[in-house]
């Protein structure tokens, strides 16, 4: 039996498809076309070596039904790192150098593009290229060309995101803001849990996970409260968990973070609300120092890590309560919410965008596709809550300031939020039930307009 990997298209996922009845093959780093379905397919058959040795039997894909068992996950994984002085020296020359490559093609390709004109990566590269020889930016070539090469496809990205509207105009990069640098396979090597960079050598890594694959991408950031981070890209093995013989629908709120069908409630913890009074002192304690003095930037730190404390903490506790639904229920009802639309509000944008609604549902995408789960999105015109989930009538107008209502037509008394995450669960059953989708259909976009990874844009 013949195992190939393969990248499924539109998905940032490898699987594992059975081919035909035939020998396990052990050969790797060969590259194969195989026709499936009257398509081409291409395959790269580099097998994992628990699959080669038959340890994972069911981890394939029948090309005839297209059910997926097992999933390879490029994924990433952050792990804190602790630089020594000259690394840390190396780090600033490398980061500079990366936003200076960054800002400068920019600066070009903005006047290019007041004029009419278009500069492409391929274009961008080559100028670039000049300006790295010039005798005025000699200093660039001290640094590794890997990362700064990073930088113009980073920048061609942000390009290609605005001219498929999906994104605001590039930005110039910033001193004091996060800084990165991103190194490929040529420029850094990875084995028995030892990481060295090109010119940095040996990191030392705090490993806080394990992983069994070898890292294709590594990313060195730096946050402005000053802590170093190493970002690795990974081709993981993702088990499917267990079915759950499980349900809920989801309806999220402000006062609680979400509202299940089962009558369970999350509660939200407004992580910036809680510390919103000492994050405004310490920005009070920044603007009254003189700029440029030591005291303004030891209290610009402090802010930073105030404000990386929070984010953290709502990272955590997200991952926490979208990982328990996952395991929990095989079908996830949500509402696709235009998170974009609602913080328009002024009065609620600061709760909103404390409960971040919109990473709530994106952890649940991914973490559904990884774990062999079904998340369905309704529509945001559905009426969640001003429909009866027992006998259906739909009242004309309901406040947000009404928590509970009476329905006029069967006299049952609903909780608003638990008849909501009712209604969205029955519509997500019907959804899955059809195989369909509940959401409007979206226009078509060209191939220009795909989505694509940094390192797939340089004839773009």
């Amino acid at each position: 039996m013949v195992h190939i990997t393969t990248r499924l298209a539109a998905k940032n996922v490898r699987v594992v498809l059975r081919l035909k009845e035939d020998h396990l093959t052990r050969k790797t780093g060969r590259v194969l076309r195989i026709r499936a379905k009257g398509k081409i397919h291409f395959f790269c058959a580099r097998i994992p070596p628990a699959l080669a040795g038959g340890g994972i039997a069911s981890s394939f894909l029948d090309i005839r039904s297209y059910r997926v068992y097992t999933v390879f996950v490029k994924m990433r994984q952050r792990f804190r790192f602790y630089p020594t002085p000259a690394q840390a020296s190396r780090l600033a020359q490398v980061f500079g150098s990366c936003r200076w490559a960054y800002n400068t093609m920019l600066r070009i390709r903005t006047d290019a593009y007041a004029k009419g004109e278009r500069i492409n990566y391929v274009r961008s590269s080559a100028i670039f290229t000049e300006l790295r020889h010039a005798t005025e930016t000699k200093w660039l070539e001290e640094v590794s060309s890997v990362p700064t090469q990073q930088s113009l496809r980073h920048l061609q990205v942000a390009f290609q995101s605005f001219f498929d509207k999906r994104g605001k105009y590039p930005s110039f990069k910033k001193k004091r803001g996060k800084q990165a640098a991103e190194y490929t396979v040529s420029g850094f090597k990875y084995k028995d849990g030892n990481l060295s960079v090109s010119q940095l050598g040996k990191l030392d890594v705090r490993w806080s996970r394990k992983f069994a694959s070898s890292p294709t991408t590594v990313t060195i950031t730096k946050s402005p409260a000053g802590r170093y981070y190493v970002t690795l890209v990974l081709d993981e093995v993702v088990e499917h968990l267990p079915k759950a013989n499980a349900e809920v629908g989801i309806d999220l709120g402000i006062n609680r973070l979400a509202t299940l069908s089962t009558g369970e409630r999350i509660p939200n913890p407004q992580h910036l609300k809680s510390k919103l009074k000492k994050l405004a002192r310490l920005q009070r304690i920044m603007s009254r120092r003189k700029k440029g003095s030591g005291r303004k930037e030891r209290a610009r730190i402090a802010v930073a890590k105030m404000q990386e404390y929070i984010a953290d903490s709502r990272n955590d506790y997200l991952n926490k309560v979208t990982t328990d639904l996952v395991r929990r229920f095989d079908l996830i009802a949500t509402e696709d919410l235009n998170v974009r639309g609602m913080v328009k509000n002024h009065r609620l944008a600061r709760s909103i965008s404390d409960a971040s609604f919109g990473y709530f549902v994106r952890m649940l995408e991914y973490k559904c596709e990884w774990y062999g789960k079904e998340l369905v999105k309704i529509d945001r015109f559905f009426p969640s809550s001003k429909r009866c989930f027992d006998c259906g009538h739909i009242v004309e107008s309901l406040s947000l300031s009404i928590r509970e209502w009476t329905c006029p037509k069967c006299g049952v008394i609903h909780d608003r939020d638990e008849n909501a995450a009712h209604n969205i669960l029955a519509v997500g059953q019907t959804v899955s039930a059809q195989g369909g989708r509940v959401r409007r259909k979206e226009t078509s976009v060209s191939k220009r307009g795909v989505r694509r990874t940094v390192n797939q844009l340089e004839h773009v």
